[in-house]
């Protein structure tokens, strides 16, 4: 759950980053003279991927990991022993996701990227409730492994 709740924050600030970066390009190819109409035709269009493709790209690849890290779950026998450090190893990645959903909301809050991550709405709810998504699929993971282990035992 860690790797995936660092997948998803990696992701999130480059294409907030991504966003920026092509907001300034197309603004200065549309104000220079020298560009024809099919170049700032295209640098607009390439900017409004962002909020729509792009963000809801992001949705999917949030879902995916999830639903493979459930499968992969499945896959693997833990004897309900671990349970218990299961639980203190959860609690402790839902701890450090708190603080990754905080990194993304004081970018996301800087007087620069403001206006891009305002619609990036799939990007920041995500990374906002970040804790309580791998709380959720977490406890999911717990619940799956020991199904794993007592269907086992048949």
């Amino acid at each position: 759950m860690l790797f995936v709740a660092a997948v998803l924050l990696a992701t999130g600030m480059m294409i907030l980053l991504g966003f920026k970066f092509m907001t300034e390009l197309n603004t200065a190819i549309q104000d220079h003279d020298m560009v024809d109409a099919q170049g700032k035709a295209s640098t607009l269009q390439l900017k409004n991927y962002y909020p729509g493709v792009i963000d809801n790209s992001f949705l999917l690849l949030a879902i995916g990991l999830c639903i493979v890290t459930i499968i992969l779950a499945a896959l693997v026998r833990v004897s309900p022993i671990f349970l218990a450090l299961y639980i203190i190893a959860l609690t402790f990645v839902i701890f450090i996701c708190g603080a990754m959903s905080n990194i993304y909301q004081e970018m996301a809050a800087n007087p620069q990227l403001v206006a891009e991550a305002a619609q990036l709405v799939f990007i920041s709810n995500v990374l906002t409730y970040l804790p309580l998504i791998v709380g959720v699929v977490g406890s999911l993971l717990a619940i799956i492994m020991y199904k794993a282990w007592s269907s086992g035992n048949l």
